[in-house]
């Protein structure tokens, strides 16, 4: 079984920006529970829908599958509940791990997030000095959330 084994960390100063470039992300939700998400995304200009399952610890079952950007674009607009999540996603290569980072908009405006892919709970990372407060565990800070609950909607006690 596909299994996303993922960790999230918040990002602290803006030094991680020349190292990687950046790609328009839209994406929207059909449902969103924390037994299960199904997303519709558009990266650049491809689209995707992904169907993942709960979070345990830092894992859960992620099936992902290309779809035209057209069909993408018409659940964006029509079928999924807003608001949907704005982001810019830059990739940045560190110490043998792809971080991706991303520079949310919109609603999530000022929320500044980097996920590293691991391959086992375990793996041994080596810290950017970018990499500030680990959220992993806090859902949040997961894009399902901050569809439901933005970051802009967010006390300065949640933050």
């Amino acid at each position: 079984m596909p299994t996303e084994i993922e960790r999230k960390f918040l990002v602290t100063g803006d030094r991680w920006r020349s190292l990687g470039e950046g790609k328009p992300y839209w994406q929207g939700y059909l449902t969103a529970t924390p037994e299960r998400s199904v997303r519709v995304r558009i990266a650049g200009d491809e689209g995707f829908l992904t169907i993942k399952g709960k979070t345990v610890g830092a894992a859960r079952l992620e099936y992902e599958y290309a779809i035209p950007v057209d069909h993408a674009r018409e659940i964006l607009q029509t079928l999924c509940v807003p608001p949907l999540i704005q982001k810019t996603r830059y990739r940045v290569e560190w110490e043998g791990l792809l971080w991706e980072i991303d520079e949310f908009a919109g609603e999530n405006q000022g929320l500044v997030i980097a996920e590293v892919e691991l391959a086992n709970a375990d793996q041994a990372i080596i810290f950017p000095d970018w990499i500030g407060e680990e959220v992993t565990h806090d859902p949040r800070y997961y894009n399902s959330n901050l569809a439901q609950h933005p970051f802009s909607q967010w006390g300065s006690g949640e933050r």
